[in-house]
């Protein structure tokens, strides 16, 4: 079962604004050990089912991104989006960790093997820029240089092994307040 870890950012400089309103980062991504965790299974028909502490604050939309991944990787495969998800939510819901870009990602990890799809890895970070700028990134789930609106990723010096502490006030942020 695919791991959707939490993704921090060290350091993240908005160094400009595009015209569709998307602001440019510079930044530098590495993943913790809090994690959500996808689990699918053959299905009649797509199904999301959320638990965990986090799940609350989740609702099984059809605008879930969980939902929308499923739909985006069979829609290019060319077969029925024909999956029961299980989503294990432990991340907090709009604290800038990346948690549903991490739920994609994995989904799309997890749904690739479960039907079998013999998919480029470079058409996989596509359908993954295709879900949101914080996807492909997620799907690469490594620490990263970052550019762009997120898309860009190149390799980052490395890391020391650290310990962080990450305080949540219970207060969520959704990404497009905090740019506004």
């Amino acid at each position: 079962m695919p791991l959707a870890r939490a993704k921090v950012n060290l350091w993240l400089n908005v160094v400009g604004r595009r015209a569709d309103g998307y602001h440019l980062l510079d930044s530098l991504v590495a993943f913790t050990d809090l994690a959500d965790e996808v689990e699918v299974a053959a299905a009649s028909d797509l199904s999301l089912a959320i638990d965990g502490p986090g799940a609350r604050s989740l609702e099984a939309e059809a605008d879930n991104l969980v939902l929308k991944a499923a739909r985006l990787l069979a829609g290019r495969a060319g077969i029925a989006p024909r999956a029961a998800i299980r989503l294990v939510k432990r991340i907090p819901v709009a604290a800038g960790l990346g948690g549903g870009s991490a739920d994609a990602a994995a989904t799309l990890r997890a749904l690739v093997e479960l039907w079998r799809i013999a998919m480029p890895e470079e058409e996989l970070f596509d359908l993954a820029a295709e879900l949101g700028a914080d996807v492909p990134m997620c799907l690469a789930g490594k620490p990263a240089l970052v550019s762009g609106i997120g898309e860009r990723l190149a390799p980052s010096p490395a890391l020391p092994a650290s310990a962080i502490l990450l305080v949540n006030p219970g207060v969520p942020l959704p990404t497009p307040s905090v740019f506004a």
